[in-house]
């Protein structure tokens, strides 16, 4: 009697392909936070407290955001522009115009973008 070795199916080849494309809890965190960011656009155009052009901005952190939650890189090279901006934007505010609270969307910007730029988060984009 031969031992037959049970030969590698199809299914777990595409299991271990899909593992590498899967979304990471941080990149999740980031999406949830750009969304975040084009509410409160949306919110400050609706009650004329920002000017109807930052529309624009909140449309490019909504696209960004969906971009890299299907793991396309160039979901992640606007994000990644999106986060630089809103922590510039941040600083700009923080030192001009002396608004304490900024420090936090500069400090949550600033760690959001350094996760971005990690090689883990690369490897897992298409």
């Amino acid at each position: 009697m031969t031992e037959s070795t049970p030969k590698p199916s199809t299914s777990t080849n595409i299991k271990s392909a899909n593992a590498s494309a899967s979304l990471l809890p941080g990149m999740a965190i980031v999406c949830l936070w750009m969304l975040g960011e084009c509410a409160l656009g949306l919110f400050g155009v609706i009650t004329h407290h920002l000017p109807p052009i930052a529309l624009l901005v909140s449309v490019a952190f909504a696209v960004a955001a969906n971009g890299l939650l299907k793991l396309r890189r160039w979901g992640w090279a606007l994000t990644l522009a999106a986060v630089f901006l809103s922590l510039c934007y941040g600083c700009f505010l923080l030192f001009r115009f002396h608004q304490g609270p900024m420090i936090v969307m500069v400090v949550v910007n600033l760690v959001f973008f350094l996760y971005l730029i990690r090689p883990e988060v690369l490897e897992r984009l298409k």
